[in-house]
């Protein structure tokens, strides 16, 4: 026999049941909370380095670097250099034309000679005049010349040692002269004072050459760049200045050698502050490359950055400085939710923070602290370990 079929009201009975339960279903699910993905990082173990860097971009310089003019002005008539050559200390580098003093050198040498050749001939008459003295006095002595005589022979005798003092003063007074004209054509010459290279030449054969008079700000001649000795010139924060002092160990980067650091030291705080119109009053300060080949071949000019290293704290526990938030605290993804939690903090720089309490190694912390939904108490999970909701 066929069973007997359902009371309809038993049908009724199930389906709203079934009803019930799905509605109850979704409500709960619609009211439970949406864990929020963040980012969290291991509180652990490292060294935290407390440093200060300068406001503006920093230059390497040049230990030696001239502007050479000459001090006359006049015709360029020699340019023994191109820009880019190497030179040697006391090498020509330029020359005005000087042919009026050439000349004048040459007859000053001219007389030179001459004045020598003079106390030659003046020096040697005197030495005769003087063994004739002295013959003359043995003669009178036996009485064969009268006194008369040998007062004559005696003047005669003063008079050519006179004369070759004389001459002697006129040698002196030729040499002098030859210094003189020499030093005059020196105003119309470049030479290298030290051993470097050219980098930059204003002039050619030809052209007027005009020396920078004061208050005109009239370009050099020949720059020369000692670039076998380069430093690195930034500017401090005048707020920073007291902590920085002569011997602090640096570390240099330059725009020209991405996500390379080299370190350094400084050399010299600058005894005054340069106040820059709108701009923060600074205290330039120089570093020194620990291993100048390191960086390879620097450019004078590259523009570098220069971070002072003022303390050291090695092997401590840190954070994240992005993690830190206002009254020191921090956010801490503790069993699905996050909590606040205050922590003291020692060293700290743009990197990393020195914890000293209220966290321990391996205590997670969120780092997306600017995410929507980050706030204490919040159902959260870690971004690696999240995924989307199905709905």
């Amino acid at each position: 026999m066929p069973p007997a079929p359902s009371p309809p009201w038993l049908r009724r009975a199930l389906i709203l049941l079934v009803g019930a339960t799905l509605v109850a279903a979704t409500v709960w699910w619609l009211g439970c909370p949406v864990p929020v993905a963040v980012q969290v990082t291991a509180v652990g173990r490292g060294n935290v380095e407390a440093t200060v860097a300068n406001t503006r971009a920093g230059t390497v310089e040049a230990c030696q670097r001239t502007r050479l003019s000459t001090i006359a002005g006049g015709r360029i008539a020699v340019m023994a250099v191109k820009e880019g050559d190497r030179v040697r200390k006391g090498q020509l580098l330029m020359q005005l034309w000087n042919d009026d003093q050439q000349a004048e050198q040459a007859f000053s040498r001219a007389q030179l000679e001459t004045s020598r050749k003079r106390v030659t001939e003046v020096c040697t008459l005197a030495e005769q005049a003087q063994r004739e003295l002295a013959r003359q006095q043995g003669l009178f002595q036996q009485g064969f010349v009268s006194e008369g005589r040998i007062d004559n022979q005696r003047a005669e005798a003063d008079a050519r040692t006179a004369a070759c003092a004389t001459a002697k003063a006129d040698v002196a007074q030729s040499q002098a002269r030859v210094v003189v004209v020499g030093a005059a054509r020196q105003r119309t010459v470049l030479v290298a004072p030290f051993d470097g290279t050219v980098a930059k030449i204003v002039g050619e054969v030809g052209e007027y050459s005009t020396p920078s008079p004061p208050g005109v700000a009239t370009p050099p001649a020949i720059d020369l760049i000692d670039d076998s000795c380069l430093y690195v010139k930034a500017p401090m924060d005048e707020v920073d200045a007291p902590k920085i002092s002569a011997g602090q160990p640096v570390r240099i980067t330059l725009d020209a050698l991405p996500g390379r650091s080299f370190p350094g030291k400084v050399r010299r705080v600058a005894p005054y502050v340069t106040a820059v119109e709108k701009q923060a009053r600074t205290v330039e300060i120089e570093a020194t490359f620990d291993d100048p080949k390191a960086a390879g071949r620097l450019l004078v000019g590259y523009s570098a950055d220069v971070e002072v290293i003022l303390d050291v704290r090695r092997d401590v526990l840190r954070v994240p400085t992005a993690a830190l938030m206002q009254g020191g605290k921090v956010m801490l993804l503790d069993g699905g939710r996050l909590a606040e939690r205050v922590v003291k903090t020692g060293v700290t720089n743009w990197e990393h923070s020195e914890v000293t309490g209220g966290l321990n190694a391996g205590d997670r912390i969120v780092t997306s602290l600017d995410r929507a939904g980050v706030k204490a108490g919040a159902v959260a999970v870690a971004e690696e370990a999240a995924s989307a909701p199905a709905k």
